[in-house]
């Protein structure tokens, strides 16, 4: 069966690449429509990926943007989590500070990348503080409504049972909402990835974000499709192969799976 799903995606996904490039031959090719250097394909963006293999560029840009990424997220899920837990902890935080939490998480990414260059260079540094900017709220509201969305009967239940606070949040509070928690450090994470790029297209640091800005510089349409394709696959590579897995693991230990 997990076969079958499999064949089917590769073959949907093939799908697309055959009518891309016969979209790019009618239109560039029959029709003259789009210049060459106007539109991507299929082969354009497959030379690319080998030219860019074959320097090293690619490796070392997926890398770099790896590494800054996870270093970023761990920062932001520490402060999040931290954050989120205070506000829901004390009434007077989560009346006061989670609206000025919420509407600071709708800036885009983009507005802290002024503040890190001017605090912190053309650094690394300026990379993850726009990182972090761009996820630790989310993870605040994440952990914020997971704890509040956990039934109270199971605190008045551990309360009868006469456990102390913090055996309360220790072994009720925080098995009951890492199922929400754990979804929250997901969409944490698409944040996290896009800020990233973000941070990436306005430094000379090496990454994808700045292989993607040496693109549009070139004017190699077909490097920066590349770059766009590489940064979605590592995105679903990194939900599939941690998130989702974690995921099927806290749901299959309560019997939801």
């Amino acid at each position: 069966m997990k076969i079958n799903k499999i064949l089917q995606q590769f073959l949907f996904l093939l799908g697309i690449v055959v009518l891309w490039q016969l979209l790019y031959f009618v239109v560039v090719d029959v029709l003259d429509i789009w210049k060459p250097y106007a539109m991507p394909s299929p082969a354009g963006v497959w030379k690319s990926l080998v030219r860019l293999v074959e320097n090293g560029t690619l490796l070392a840009a997926i890398g770099n943007s790896l590494l800054r990424g996870l270093i970023g997220f761990l920062i932001s899920v520490t402060a999040g989590v931290l954050l989120g837990f205070l506000m829901e902890h004390f009434h007077f935080l989560h009346q006061n500070m989670r609206p000025f939490v919420m509407g600071v998480q709708t800036l885009p990414s983009v507005c802290w990348v002024p503040f890190s260059i001017l605090w912190f260079g053309l650094s690394e540094q300026a990379i993850i503080f726009v990182v972090v900017m761009g996820s630790a709220f989310s993870i605040a509201i994440a952990t914020d409504n997971a704890i509040h969305n956990v039934p109270p009967i199971y605190k008045k239940a551990a309360l009868t049972m006469g456990a102390s606070q913090k055996q309360i949040y220790r072994k009720v509070i925080l098995h009951a909402c890492l199922p929400e928690l754990v979804s929250g450090l997901k969409q944490g994470w698409s944040f996290a990835w896009r800020a990233l790029m973000s941070g990436e297209v306005m430094t000379t640091c090496v990454g994808l974000g700045q292989t993607l800005i040496t693109g549009r510089n070139l004017a190699d349409i077909n490097q920066v499709m590349l770059v766009m394709i590489i940064i979605v696959l590592v995105g679903i590579l990194i939900d599939q192969l941690f998130f989702r897995s974690l995921e099927r693991s806290i749901y299959k230990k309560r019997g939801l799976a």
